[in-house]
């Protein structure tokens, strides 16, 4: 059964100074932003990639995605870096769901989440079902 669905849209070329940060250490406001909203596994993913900012812009849509998925049945809100999408061998991204996102899942009464990523032009689009 279906418990929550979510979508959002990121543009990539706002994301181009974050990733420009994920090499830069003195940027304080860039590393602060990159440390709150996302993981180490995803920014490490982030740096290995082609193009870094199509990477984080995909994975930030994701995350909205998810919170948009599971908003009504978690007042309040979560912590973004709970969310973290890592790709498959086949390049498919999925969520690791660790402890607290298990809760929320519990709490939502859904057992898993489905994500999908897809860039066209200037923008990452992401949806998350959960269910």
């Amino acid at each position: 059964m279906v418990r929550g669905i979510g979508i959002d849209m990121a543009r990539i070329s706002e994301f181009a100074r974050y990733a420009d940060g994920l090499s830069e250490k003195e940027d304080r406001e860039l590393d602060a932003f990159l440390t709150r909203g996302f993981t180490a596994g995803e920014l490490a993913l982030a740096r290995d990639r082609h193009n870094p900012a199509e990477f984080l812009a995909g994975r930030f849509a994701v995350k909205e995605a998810v919170f948009k998925a599971l908003a009504p049945h978690v007042p309040g809100g979560f912590d973004f870096r709970i969310v973290e999408t890592l790709s498959r061998e086949d390049g498919s991204p999925y969520v690791s769901v660790g402890p607290e996102l298990a809760a929320i899942l519990e709490q939502a009464d859904a057992r898993e989440l489905l994500v999908s990523i897809t860039n066209e032009g200037d923008y990452a689009v992401a949806m998350a079902l959960a269910q």
